[in-house]
């Protein structure tokens, strides 16, 4: 499946009432994800990122702006089956073995899970899970509830995906091996990706091009673009040109 719908938010501005204080989430705030890219969203905590990735998945309004897929918005896109989504916490039903966990989307939307069997047991083995298809999530590690996560938000097909910091509760080694996994994935999918993550390494390996965002108010400042070939391997995290872009995140992070 090649990715054949973009993500854009226009002029978007979010505020959100608290205690005698209004909080400016998004001042002004745009970006455009062409079809088929992969872009990284980077910033202190309470800058905007997942304020973003909510308006951008139909979960959340803008007081003003706009935010389409595909021309489209959000929610139209959501009903078309167009959006996968994945959070750091898997969200696995605990009753519910892993091919049918992978299958919900399909439930929700009403699509035939016979139809889609041959879909299915191509995701378990796409995310390295074969052997596991009857597991509950109670008998999987931590990494494996993850790849049972991604492969549920790739199997209504989406042409866009967005991925809300899906390995933040994993540990370090970990992560970099599912960052190894999610980028082979997504070579494979070609579906336009948007991810939220703290980590400049997970920005820097996974992404064509990494926003880099500041708070008090929300505002993208910088747009970085990772140049580096496909498919990249592990040894590239310790390349010089890795760390050169490491360090031009961390100095646009710190305002430099």
């Amino acid at each position: 499946m090649t990715g054949q719908s973009g993500i854009r938010l226009e002029n978007v501005s979010r505020s959100f009432k608290g205690r005698g204080a209004t909080v400016q989430a998004l001042d002004q705030v745009s970006l455009d994800c062409p079809a088929g890219s992969f872009t990284a969203l980077i910033g202190p905590s309470g800058c905007g990122k997942s304020t973003m990735l909510r308006l951008a998945l139909g979960l959340d309004h803008a007081d003003s702006g706009a935010v389409s897929i595909a021309g489209i918005t959000p929610m139209e896109a959501a009903r078309a089956g167009m959006t996968g989504v994945a959070f750091q916490d898997a969200a696995l039903m605990p009753w519910r073995n892993v091919e049918d966990n992978i299958a919900l989307p399909l439930d929700v939307l009403r699509k035939s899970r016979r139809d889609n069997a041959g879909k299915i047991a191509s995701l378990i083995e796409l995310v390295g899970l074969s052997g596991f298809e009857k597991a509950l999530p109670g008998e999987l590690s931590g990494g494996m509830r993850q790849r049972v996560a991604i492969a549920r938000s790739l199997v209504t097909n989406p042409q866009v995906l967005f991925l809300d910091e899906p390995f933040g509760a994993l540990d370090q080694i970990l992560r970099r091996q599912m960052n190894v996994e999610l980028q082979r994935i997504w070579i494979s999918s070609r579906a336009t990706t948007l991810l939220v993550t703290h980590g400049i390494d997970e920005a820097v390996f996974l992404a064509d091009r990494v926003a880099v965002m500041q708070s008090k108010p929300g505002r993208i400042t910088r747009i970085v673009d990772i140049p580096l070939m496909r498919p990249r391997r592990p040894d590239i995290f310790t390349s010089a040109e890795f760390h050169r872009l490491e360090d031009e995140i961390a100095g646009a992070l710190d305002g430099h």
